[in-house]
């Protein structure tokens, strides 16, 4: 089995042969349907970096197969570079939106990605010039290692004249100025459509420090308004998970469609109101609440999570900030009053403009 490209290398076999087909997961159950016989899968370079390997391996017992893996297309097209890989990204995109770019896109980075085909190298050229990053340079790299190997070099300025075939990879020496993610908590809020229902910049920043997010965690957001913590929260780590709980629709689309610009896939939203929306889903090691706090909220999260759980609660009304007040007397932890003021015009002059202060409540459960 395999795709036609690969069966095509192959001509004159003795053997019975299958072409992959598309999509790739329509494959597996004819795979798993030659279960007692010597099947042979055909996949380029090394399957478990960015292949088909670990899909495959999953569906079947360990005595089932056995992986001869060969120099990977990152393994190629470092060679041709004279790249050190472990100073290198490395991302498969051929089955990935490009936006997975996006937290990584700073001059100076080298990176190679795989891509799904030759069109998606113009595409990959405008997605640059759109993010403000037109000067890189890009190392188009076809059917490394084989017969009709090809290296163009061009910028994403100036996208290519020439159609790129299949399989291909990228090679990118970012430069531009276009808008750099930090790598510390409390991004722009530029970043992030709202419609006003944000945690803005400093106060996230302290709410993320409050958060401390660790790998392997998951966090609960809960009145995700713009989708700001949980996405600030995945954006810490490639292991972390997040849930966020928005009850508007229109909000709950607006969260999604930033984490999607800011390649957070591990974001899933829902529709809904907690408590009740959070049925369903494995105990988090963090909660969030920036909405919808209440005491019976409060109450639920307390019998319903495990101890050791970090909970941080904001509130901006005198009402909420009474029940954090409430609730730090009962179960302890840390209350913090934010009080923030800008610049802005005051006349011919500059005075201080005061947002609502905050008050934050952390506590370890």
């Amino acid at each position: 089995m395999g795709a036609k490209r690969h069966l095509a290398l192959l001509p004159g076999l003795k053997a019975d042969t299958v072409e992959w087909p598309v999509p790739f997961a329509d494959g597996l159950p004819i795979l798993r349907g030659y279960r007692g016989r010597p099947v042979v899968v055909l996949a380029s370079g090394d399957p478990f970096w960015f292949g088909a390997g670990a899909v495959i391996a999953r569906d079947l017992d360990a005595c089932e197969w056995r992986a001869l893996p060969g120099p990977s297309t990152f393994s190629l097209a470092a060679a041709r570079l004279g790249w050190p890989l472990e100073r290198t990204l490395c991302l498969g995109l051929h089955a990935a939106p490009l936006t997975r770019l996006r937290p990584h896109l700073a001059p100076g980075l080298r990176a190679i990605v795989l891509l799904r085909d030759g069109e998606a190298v113009p595409a990959l050229a405008a997605y640059l010039r759109d993010e403000g990053f037109g000067d890189t340079r890009m190392t188009v790299m076809e059917a490394l290692g084989g017969q009709l190997e090809r290296i163009t070099v061009l910028t994403a300025e100036t996208p290519p004249g020439d159609a790129f075939a299949h399989p291909v990879a990228v090679a990118l020496e970012v430069e531009g100025d276009g808008l750099c993610l930090p790598v510390a908590s409390g991004i722009d809020d530029g970043f992030f459509d709202t419609d006003g229902q944000i945690t803005k910049r400093p106060v996230r920043a302290l709410a993320l420090s409050a958060l401390a997010p660790r790998p392997y965690e998951t966090l609960w957001d809960i009145g995700g308004g713009s989708g700001t913590i949980a996405i600030e929260w995945l954006l810490s780590h490639p292991t972390t998970e997040a849930v966020s709980i928005e009850l508007r629709a229109d909000r709950a689309d607006r969260i999604r469609a930033n984490a999607d610009r800011l390649a957070v896939d591990r974001l899933r939203v829902i529709e809904g109101q907690a408590p009740g929306a959070l049925e369903g889903f494995a105990a988090p090691q963090a909660v969030f609440i920036g909405g919808g706090l209440s005491d019976a909220l409060l109450t639920d999260l307390t019998e319903r999570l495990p101890p050791g759980t970090r909970l941080v609660a904001h509130a901006v009304t005198l009402e909420s900030e009474g029940l954090l007040a409430a609730w730090s007397e009962r179960l302890g932890g840390s209350l913090l009053r934010i009080e923030l003021s800008e610049a802005g015009a005051l006349g011919a002059r500059r005075g201080w403009k005061a947002a609502y202060p905050v008050v934050q409540w952390r506590v370890v459960l």
